[in-house]
């Protein structure tokens, strides 16, 4: 899974109407926690929805590989699980390919076994860093072989008994509070993760869910306690995995950025943490609308409404940084052809994604002709609306995505509504989170194809 692929070019061409009624894949935090959880509970856990795409299938792989046993019931994963305390010592390398969560997530879940396990993944994982995950970790007792800058390939060497450990998050990141409740799951006593910043709470969620021994209470500064109890019991479940909010964004942006359009995306996780983007669109003049809002696996779910729209520049609250995270990409390509400046602010943590993406992002937003500008944290954008003078006007501008499926999505988006039409260097990593997102957005009317 680490070897590279042949890079695929791509390209978009300016389009109208798009229109249909659609689903996107599986919420892919979602997926990964219910193989992982399940993979670790006694008994069967039935899964429907999930998403299968490159990301998840990897940690299906490695739950495999220490001892769970997967496979498909028709549209239903079925895992049977090892229980919480017995994963077994993988016998190779764990190989995450490009998968962020996964990799540091499953850090946190069998760091703290008495074991040693290899990660490995391919050129983009290995260049991202791990130090936050790890350090946590090494707090519990658990010994690191990392290569420089703490990166994959790594081993780690578990402790015959791990410290629980109370651990406030440095910095506003989901997979390092999940990784360390994940590594509680195997310690005595109580494992306690302070967070500042509400970020996703799918683990949370989750454990609960599972059975797990989980308390959360806020302290008089509006921080989050979140405590598990180590070496308890879990039970499998059935988990209904709603529509990825992530995936969606791709679909909303261009129905609202393509003249005419009116698309209806079904099943869409509406989880609080997860809709900053939609908050945002809101503001900047979208006509979203939400309908259907219902329940579904412990998740609030809606179907969502989205025609073309006139959108105008705002300043996005820095503090809305933890609930759009992944979708700031896009939203970089809607403020594209926005009246007026957006600025968004807070916005560090791109820098460590799957590439430097607020790095990436602007490089895009310049090879295709939008005013930009971007500092350590905060990326300007001046909108073109109508898209005139926009896009791929020459041959070499070609939009480099380095191997990160979101800047491909968002500008494979962006084409639609530019004068000219985008081309990227590369979409065969859009597997790894939207399978089949071409096909999807041709049956809308997209002018989107593999470059001839």
């Amino acid at each position: 899974m680490s070897t590279s692929l042949q890079p695929t070019p791509a390209l978009s061409r300016p389009s109208s109407s798009l229109s249909g009624t659609v689903r996107v894949p599986g919420d892919k935090s979602v997926s990964h926690r219910a193989l992982m959880l399940g993979g670790l509970a006694a008994g069967e856990t039935r899964i429907s929805g999930l998403l299968e795409g490159d990301d998840v299938l990897a940690t299906a792989a490695a739950m495999r590989a220490m001892g769970a046993q997967i496979h498909q019931d028709g549209a239903e994963w079925v895992v049977h699980g090892v229980g919480n305390g017995c994963l077994l010592e993988p016998e190779a390398a764990l190989d995450f390919g490009n998968a962020g969560t996964g990799s540091r997530l499953t850090m946190g879940l069998v760091g703290t076994y008495d074991m040693e396990t290899r990660f490995v993944g391919d050129a983009s994982l290995s260049r991202r860093p791990m130090g936050r995950v790890l350090d946590p970790l090494r707090q519990m007792g658990v010994q690191v072989e990392a290569s420089a800058g703490d990166r994959l390939p790594l081993t780690l060497h578990g402790p015959r008994t791990a410290n629980p450990i109370t651990y406030r998050v440095p910095v506003a990141s989901a997979q390092v509070k999940s990784a360390v409740l994940l590594a509680g799951l195997n310690a005595p006593g109580i494992t306690t993760v302070i967070e500042p910043v509400m970020t996703r709470d799918h683990t949370e969620n989750m454990l609960k869910a599972f059975g797990a021994g989980i308390e959360i209470h806020g302290d008089a500064n509006g921080a989050r306690h979140i405590a598990v109890e180590g070496q308890g019991t879990l039970a499998g479940q059935r988990v209904t995995v709603p529509g990825d909010p992530s995936s969606a964004a791709f679909l909303i942006v261009a129905a609202l950025v393509t003249h005419g359009s009116d698309v209806t995306i079904e099943n869409v996780m509406m989880n609080p943490t997860r809709t900053g983007l939609i908050t945002t669109l809101l503001e900047m003049g979208a006509v979203i609308e939400v309908t259907n809002e219902r329940q579904t696996g412990g998740e609030d779910v809606a179907d969502l409404r989205v025609r073309a729209s006139d959108l105008k520049g705002i300043e996005v609250p820095a503090e809305r940084a933890p609930s759009m995270i992944d979708e700031y990409p896009i939203l970089a390509v809607a403020a594209s052809f926005a009246e007026g400046e957006t600025l968004m602010a807070g916005i560090e943590e791109l820098r460590v994604k799957e590439s430097d993406r607020l790095a990436a992002v602007a490089n895009a937003l310049e090879v295709n002709g939008v005013t930009c500008s971007a500092g350590r944290d905060w990326l300007k954008v001046t909108g073109h609306p109508g898209g005139k003078g926009l896009g791929a006007m020459t041959a070499d501008a070609v939009v480099e995505t380095h191997l990160d499926h979101r800047i491909a999505m968002s500008f494979l988006v962006f084409g639609l509504a530019a004068e000219h039409g985008a081309r990227i260097d590369d979409c065969a990593m859009i597997a790894t989170s939207f399978p089949g997102f071409l096909d999807l957005m041709a049956g809308l009317g997209a002018a989107m194809q593999v470059d001839p």
